[in-house]
């Protein structure tokens, strides 16, 4: 099938149809739709190496990111991909892994390809120095340090504070926080935000360690010798949470009868796994990636946002809070 084909079905000249199905042009909506609409009842496809010389738009779109796991990157990119995909768009990924100079490769390869445009995101919340690209650049979960960028993060003191207060709902009141690393951004985010929301039912300083189980047995016991009456704890990441979990588990004490734990991040593959599935908050990051591809559509178009958007955070309720 020509492009001639489709305008002879849509009753359009072949200038008209192909303006229709590149994007380009002064067409009304109705024109637009029925040149789509005879496009797909044709099974006509347009030749990607015509469209880009007739637009100068490659349809293509990098994604930058510094997590290896995929554990952040991978929601993101099937968020973006929903809402570049509307434009008939691809996204190529690139794994940079933390090395700025893998990451300046990248950056000059996806410009070589003659990308639309680039979403940058990665694992840490804390704000990074922006790319020197030539074309539109959107940050998403991993902010710019340029308040001049278009950045996306999601809520995480709304989100440290809602665990909080749901336990106090509860009627829980010997409350303590176990988190990360004290130099990462969304340790501090959460801890602080955590330790507003609980007030004087905060038991002690929050507890600083590393992103893992273990650490989170530690903390549990730690805890237990310290505050024997304690009622609850909020975690900062999910492992932490199961950790916890299983550290109380091991000292006799019920989750969440004795004790109610909730988590962060609704990492499923932690979250529903552990014993019981955590109360967690999520980060929405679908959504993120799903407004990071349609601010980067709008940046192509000529119309670009800048600033960082803050985008909410979801309490998942399980049975780590509340008995099944």
């Amino acid at each position: 099938m020509r492009i001639v084909d489709v305008a002879a079905l849509a009753g359009v000249s072949a200038g008209t149809a192909s303006k229709a199905l590149n994007g380009t042009g002064q067409l009304r909506a109705e024109t637009r739709d029925r040149v789509r609409r005879a496009a797909e009842q044709l099974g006509f496809t347009p030749d990607p190496v015509g469209r880009g010389l007739s637009s100068g738009r490659s349809y293509t779109v990098g994604l930058i990111t510094t997590d290896s796991f995929g554990r952040f990157s991978i929601p993101v990119m099937l968020g973006a991909e929903n809402a570049l995909g509307a434009g008939e768009m691809s996204v190529l990924l690139c794994d940079s892994r933390d090395d700025p100079l893998r990451e300046q490769h990248y950056l000059r390869t996806l410009q070589a390809r003659r990308v639309d445009g680039i979403i940058v995101t990665g694992r840490r919340t804390d704000p990074r120095p922006p790319l020197a690209a030539s074309v539109p650049v959107v940050y998403a979960f991993t902010p710019s340090q340029d308040p001049r960028d278009t950045s996306l993060v999601t809520d995480q003191a709304g989100g440290a504070a809602g665990a909080v207060r749901h336990v106090l709902d509860l009627g829980r009141r010997r409350v303590a926080h176990v988190t990360g690393p004290a130099d990462h951004h969304a340790t501090r985010v959460r801890a602080e935000a955590a330790g507003r929301a609980a007030g004087d039912a905060l038991v002690g300083p929050v507890l600083h360690g590393d992103w893992s189980e273990r650490w989170g047995r530690l903390a549990a016991d730690l805890l237990l010798r310290r505050h024997p009456d304690l009622d609850a704890v909020t975690c900062g990441s999910d492992q932490i949470a199961r950790g916890v979990c299983d550290g109380l588990r091991d000292a006799g004490r019920r989750v969440p009868q004795d004790v109610a734990v909730a988590g962060f991040d609704d990492w499923d593959v932690i979250a529903l796994a552990s014993r019981p599935p955590l109360t967690t908050v999520n980060l929405g990051l679908e959504a993120l990636g799903r407004r990071a591809g349609e601010l980067l559509l709008q940046a192509v178009a000529g119309s670009p946002s800048p600033g960082t958007t803050t985008l909410p955070t979801r309490l998942v309720v399980r049975e780590s809070t509340v008995p099944a």
